[in-house]
């Protein structure tokens, strides 16, 4: 009998393919996400608006009185959309979600919020039992305008 050294088995090599097409895509997603190319992608909106409103956006902010292309621009599409009724009319209230390991570290921020100069992902990205999802900002309008902006106060 011929004694053969036995290395990885095909599982494994199936496996690590598989993780490094998942981290392939995730850069990809990522680096189609950022301010900076929403604003590329919509060049003839974001010539309209005046600088003030133009910093805000290409730093990922926004500010009362934006329209809801202007705040995607700045923090792209919401995770959650309600829509208030009352007396006086309509509200709509976008969220974004930030997801959160057991001891608060960040994980991933979603589309609109990249972590500049890095990787969105941290080594615990894919336990997902440990992940929370924590609201982070919800931006109301009213009249088609920003007319208010929470924030979560750990940021």
């Amino acid at each position: 009998m011929i004694g053969f050294t036995k290395g990885p088995g095909p599982h494994a090599w199936l496996r690590f393919g598989s993780f490094i097409v998942a981290i392939i895509c995730v850069w990809v997603l990522t680096a189609c996400a950022s301010p900076d190319l929403r604003i590329k992608r919509n060049a003839r909106l974001f010539a309209t608006l005046s600088t003030e409103a133009q910093a805000l956006i290409r730093g990922g902010k926004i500010g009362i009185g934006f329209t809801p292309d202007m705040v995607r621009l700045a923090l792209g599409d919401p995770d959650q959309r309600w829509v208030r009724t009352e007396a006086d009319g309509q509200t709509e209230t976008w969220s974004y979600t930030s997801y959160d390991g057991y001891d608060g570290m960040p994980l991933f921020r979603g589309e609109y919020h990249r972590y500049s100069g890095g990787f969105p992902l941290y080594s615990d990205y894919f336990s997902y039992r440990q992940a929370r999802a924590r609201e982070f900002i919800k931006v109301g309008f009213k009249d088609g305008a920003v007319n208010s902006i929470e924030q979560d106060s750990r940021r």
